[in-house]
């Protein structure tokens, strides 16, 4: 049974950070690629940002270019979202999913971003 578990949202003020992470379990998580979006009250999911299986290749919704830094630790079977210079319409649930067939989501973690 594949499980993702997202943590280290929370409240912070804008210009602040987040280390964000996501722990799989349940699946060869080496071998998948993996992306994280975010939904944010009353709006569509949105992509964020992917990383490929190695690390080799990452790519970033032009939102957060240049602020967010997605990495991932195959031996921790660890994704993370590292958020830099946070603004208030970063404000959303972030999930973490994989690029399987069907996609595997977790529960999300809360970002709040205060202005």
């Amino acid at each position: 049974q594949v499980q993702l578990v997202e943590s280290g949202g929370g409240l912070v003020q804008a210009g602040g950070s987040l280390r964000l992470s996501c722990s799989a379990s349940g699946l060869a998580f080496s071998t998948h690629n993996m992306d994280w979006f975010r939904q944010a009250p009353g709006k569509e999911r949105e992509f964020v940002a992917t990383i490929n299986w190695n690390s080799a290749i990452k790519n970033y919704a032009d939102s957060v270019k240049g602020r967010f830094f997605i990495s991932r630790d195959n031996a921790q079977k660890t994704v993370y979202l590292q958020m830099n210079s946070l603004k208030p319409e970063d404000t959303a649930v972030y999930y973490c999913c994989t690029q399987t067939v069907p996609k595997y989501w977790g529960q999300g973690t809360q970002v709040t971003v205060s202005s």
